[in-house]
């Protein structure tokens, strides 16, 4: 089983333009409202894949009843937590460029938060936990280096996507796995990278500060992962990008609904590559078949450490 956790989930309200006219009337080609948030989008994948999950996080008011809703539209095994306040609303304008809205979120109080053990107490040595994306203003900001320290306690498997601090108070407990894209990467060490043999140092001392694995997105150029024993690079199939909202999410889904099957950093990377990139091409998150499709076209090479 594949534990989500979502602490700040949301509606994403998608609305399609041909450009935004600031301070003008925009006329929309398109709209549409769906449960976004990063866990959320990891379980959505996880379940267009076959692999069993359950969702788990805080939900507040009306627009968290809707989130719930669409969840169990989708077949999904949820276990959202109700607190006070309103489950935020993200607007995302695609035109000429993707503009994202974020709004805020709810009110989480701390017996909220021993409410969410409770529901983590279920897991077990074989299964995975993953954290991803942002934490209600509420919430300490060592949240989830206090899940990360129970799960190493528990020797449950950790996935973490998150940036910044978040992320690296997960590092001591040991995180089977870390997604960082490109441009949170250059945050976290104050740098551009611009080349592999920078992003894979940057990515190596995150694996000495504690991760496992590390899973660097790149957008169009494909991935990089850096293990122990072994570094994989992935270049990106070829394919008209309609959105990226999501895309490094299924990402996640990808790596973790192979790896979960086969221990195989190869074909994990593969598999999360596939993913990612059916979901920048597709309007939503992208189907199994497209997946399944881009998998068979992506070959990792084994790259060498240089000394």
């Amino acid at each position: 089983m594949i534990y989500t956790v979502t602490m700040n989930p949301c509606l994403d309200y998608v609305v399609e333009l041909e450009q935004v006219r600031l301070g003008r009337t925009n006329r929309a080609k398109g709209t549409y409202i769906r449960a976004g948030g990063k866990g959320i989008n990891v379980s959505l994948m996880l379940n267009r894949l076959n692999v069993e999950n359950r969702a788990t996080g805080f939900v507040a008011g009306f627009t968290g009843d809707e989130i719930t809703a669409q969840l169990s539209g989708e077949g999904i095994a949820a276990e959202f937590l109700t607190v006070s306040g309103l489950s935020r609303i993200n607007v995302k304008l695609w035109a000429e460029e993707e503009t994202e809205i974020n709004g805020t979120g709810p009110m989480v109080a701390g017996s909220d938060v021993r409410r969410l053990f409770r529901v983590l107490e279920k897991a077990e040595k074989q299964d995975i936990i993953v954290l991803s994306g942002s934490i209600p203003a509420t919430l300490p900001m060592n949240i989830y280096g206090e899940i990360a320290c129970w799960a190493e306690q528990k020797r449950i498997p950790l996935a973490v996507d998150a940036t910044g601090e978040l992320l690296r108070d997960c590092l001591p407990y040991h995180p089977f796995l870390i997604k960082p894209n490109l441009q949170e990467l250059e945050e976290l060490f104050g740098q551009p990278l611009k080349s592999d043999e920078e992003v894979l140092r940057a990515a190596d001392e995150l694996r000495r500060e504690g991760a496992q694995n590390v899973l660097v997105s790149m957008g169009g150029g494909g991935a990089l992962l850096a293990a122990e024993d072994a570094v994989y690079r992935a270049q990106a199939p070829q394919g008209k990008v309609i959105g990226t909202v999501g895309a490094g999410d299924s990402m996640v889904a990808g790596f973790l609904s192979e790896f979960s099957k086969k221990p195989d950093l190869g074909k994990a990377l593969s598999m999360a590559v596939a993913a990612g990139s059916a979901t920048a091409f597709s309007p939503g998150l992208g189907c199994r078949s497209l997946v399944m499709r881009l998998a068979a076209e992506i070959q990792p090479v084994q790259v060498t450490r240089k000394s």
